[in-house]
């Protein structure tokens, strides 16, 4: 098997690396969001596409050119404005995925348990239970992957699969009941100013990132120059499909005021199986969810461990975080710590406020510590000449941060909200100077 230069072994070819991207860019638990925001979700998806997405692929693929090798935004970061920087946009985007994975499972698992059915769905609001099963999640997926690539790269498969199955499973459902009784919401796609749904703005433009953390695996992509361009437009296009007729397929079986940005898709499985008086159509939504959910796991975070990894090798964390483990071929270390800290995260958060205002947290938190790195990116892309990629990059990036501070209808306690935000960002990067202080 060939190796990278730094140790990891080349699993991924262009079939592969495919699908892990789709794993990684294509989250369930939007649909149910853009739904509940209406129609003009709709337009908001190809808006952000155009304007976000395939800036996004231009700027990995010339990045990826530029400087290949395992790394990816924290190499072209640290190449082109210097050691700190390359630093900083290493640790707040690495805890921004940290962060993703509590909030990620929180959905996740609620959705899954919901849709088993009236036996199971009352387990969905017990948070013990959905912590647990989240913790389960996480740590198959993480486990799965740090045993080698050879085997993760199957989780991810049938994560990505899985995504596939359950867009054309709610597709197959709204068409067969939009041709019995009509389409349930008028379809005005023109989007509407609400100060409760704005929030959603940010997460939509969220959705769509993710093609950056395929380059982060670019020392373990067969021929990364070639691969990486092809397999990034390729789930670029499917998931931006997914996301469309997704949203679409739920609106033409509900209207927006019935879906729920929580358990949208139970809602939407329950109204469907009893218009077609198909029972069985629950669980299989409950499955497709969760086996989504893992094959995500599995693919955000087998490549954000490769930040440390490299970081570590650059000598700017310990020694052990640059180390691969000598079966496995992978970043042990790496993937354990961030384990580790999803798991901290997922107990911590849950603290002084219910699980649904703690979930609205960790996502607007998420999406401000995950945008901030962006501008880095869109800033590379700018000097590998890539301008109208940067600007249209950069414009997204910072209304995504502006609109994710605004709290939601589930928030009660707004400066409780707030407060919050403002901590978990200012800690971030506090903890990344600090960190840097101390290496240096």
């Amino acid at each position: 098997m060939a190796e990278s230069g730094d140790g990891l072994k080349r699993e991924l070819g262009l079939r592969d690396l495919t699908f892990f991207a789709v794993a990684c860019i294509v989250g369930t638990r939007w649909i149910a969001a853009a739904a509940h925001a209406g129609p003009g979700a709709i337009t908001l998806w190809l808006l952000a596409a155009i304007l976000f997405m395939v800036p996004l692929a231009i700027a990995v693929a010339a990045l990826v050119v530029k400087y290949p090798g395992t790394g990816g935004l924290y190499l072209w970061t640290r190449n082109d404005f210097g050691k700190w920087h390359g630093f900083l946009c290493f640790v707040v985007y690495w805890f921004g995925m940290a962060i993703w994975f509590p909030s990620a499972a929180i959905f996740y698992m609620s959705a899954g348990l919901s849709a088993l059915g009236p036996r199971y769905a009352h387990l969905a609001q017990n948070r013990p239970v959905v912590l647990a099963v989240s913790l389960v999640a996480i740590w198959i997926a993480l486990g799965t992957n740090l045993v080698g690539l050879k085997v993760g790269k199957w989780t991810q498969t049938i994560g990505a699969a899985a995504t596939w199955l359950l867009g054309a499973l709610l597709v197959a459902a709204a068409f067969a009941i939009g041709s019995r009784h009509g389409v349930a919401t008028p379809m005005q796609i023109f989007p509407k100013w609400d100060w409760e749904t704005v929030s959603f703005w940010s997460a939509i433009a969220y959705a769509m990132s993710g093609l950056e953390l395929a380059g982060l695996m670019g020392g373990e992509i067969h021929d990364p120059e070639r691969t990486l361009p092809r397999a990034g437009w390729i789930a670029s296009g499917v998931s931006t499909l997914f996301y469309v007729s997704a949203t679409v397929a739920m609106l033409v079986i509900l209207r927006p005021g019935q879906i729920s940005e929580m358990n949208g898709l139970t809602e939407v499985g329950r109204a469907a199986a009893e218009s077609l008086h198909f029972p069985l159509l629950m669980p299989a939504i409950a499955i497709l969810v969760l086996l989504s959910a893992v094959g995500q796991f599995g693919g955000i975070g087998t490549s954000v461990s490769r930040l440390p990894f490299v970081v570590g090798v650059d000598r700017l964390l310990p020694a052990g975080f640059g180390k691969v483990h000598p079966r496995w071929g992978t970043p042990h270390i790496a993937i354990f710590t961030l384990g580790l800290l999803a798991s901290f995260l997922l107990v911590a958060i849950q603290l002084g406020d219910t699980m649904r205002a703690a979930y609205q947290e960790l996502v607007s938190l998420m999406v401000i510590t995950g945008f901030l790195p962006f501008l880095y990116i869109f800033g590379s892309a700018w000097k590998a000449g890539k301008r109208w990629s940067a600007v249209s990059g950069w414009a997204i990036t910072l209304l995504a941060i502006l609109c994710s501070v605004v709290p939601t209808a589930e928030v009660t306690n707004v400066w409780l909200f707030e407060g919050k935000l403002i901590l978990g960002t200012a800690a971030v990067i506090g903890l990344a100077g600090w960190l840097y202080r101390r290496t240096k």
